[in-house]
């Protein structure tokens, strides 16, 4: 089953388009990983997938306890995606990417910058032979996202000015990517990108919550997943909020 398919089924299982990020603050790593599955243990009623971020693995490990994170998600249904925004030559991207694969993730998000011949197409090829999954960064959700993907730069193929996102969301198209991650506080970037994109590359979007990112306005926009943090892990009842934004976005569908 294709990593697309895994995101459909278990979104129309868990009647959820919430995905949990376990971006915690820095800690013990006993604590870390206990915190991380009590945190799990809440919320897996109301997501439809895990996200780790790299805050999180490097101090638990990969082979040791986010693969206990990871294997505690898939017990529930849900598949995890690794934040790990790919980023370097195609021989170490190959080799980032399997060693995740093999930590059992079912996904990778990678950035585009890097471009295909040497870059990310050995992630691709990677993830696709294992039936894995490969996320693009087209325009990241903090503030400072213009001076990157927001730059209006020359194509390399139309030899055209257009700005740098839509460039990203075209590659995405062109690669076959399983999803393009476009950040819930820019829902016009949102809905630009899915212009781009239609049904064909799944938008994934961070930012909901502490970011400023707000969820109808995301949805309508036209992301399909709405990845959130701090707005579930920090709240008083993590089990209540993930609730709450899972309600919130199926009612704005």
């Amino acid at each position: 089953m294709s990593f697309k398919q895994l995101m459909e089924d278990a979104s129309a299982k868990m009647k959820s388009s919430i995905i949990l990020a376990l971006d915690l603050e820095k800690d013990k790593p006993t604590r870390l990983l206990s915190h991380s599955i009590r945190l799990l243990e809440a919320t897996h009623p109301y997501i439809c997938a895990l996200k780790l971020n790299r805050q999180t693995v490097l101090p638990l490990g990969l082979f040791q306890g986010a693969k206990r994170i990871v294997d505690k998600a898939h017990e529930y249904g849900l598949p995890v995606i690794m934040d790990a925004k790919i980023n370097d030559i195609g021989n170490t991207n190959r080799a980032i990417a399997e060693y995740y694969f093999e930590a059992g993730f079912d996904a990778v998000i990678a950035s585009p910058f890097v471009g295909w011949e040497e870059g990310l197409q050995p992630v691709f090829e990677v993830a696709h032979k294992r039936q894995k999954g490969v996320i693009v960064l087209v325009y990241m959700s903090h503030r400072g996202a213009s001076e990157g993907y927001g730059q209006l730069v020359q194509n390399s193929k139309s030899r055209k000015l257009e700005h740098q996102y839509k460039i990203f969301a075209q590659k995405a198209a062109e690669w076959n990517a399983d999803g393009a991650v476009v950040g819930a506080t820019y829902p016009e970037k949102i809905r630009e990108i899915h212009e781009i994109l239609g049904d064909k590359v799944p938008i994934y979007s961070p930012g909901v919550g502490a970011q400023g990112g707000d969820v109808t306005a995301a949805v309508k926009a036209g992301a399909r997943y709405l990845i959130v943090g701090r707005g579930i892990i920090q709240a008083e009842s993590p089990a209540d909020a993930a609730r709450r934004l899972r309600d919130v976005a199926q009612k704005s569908r």
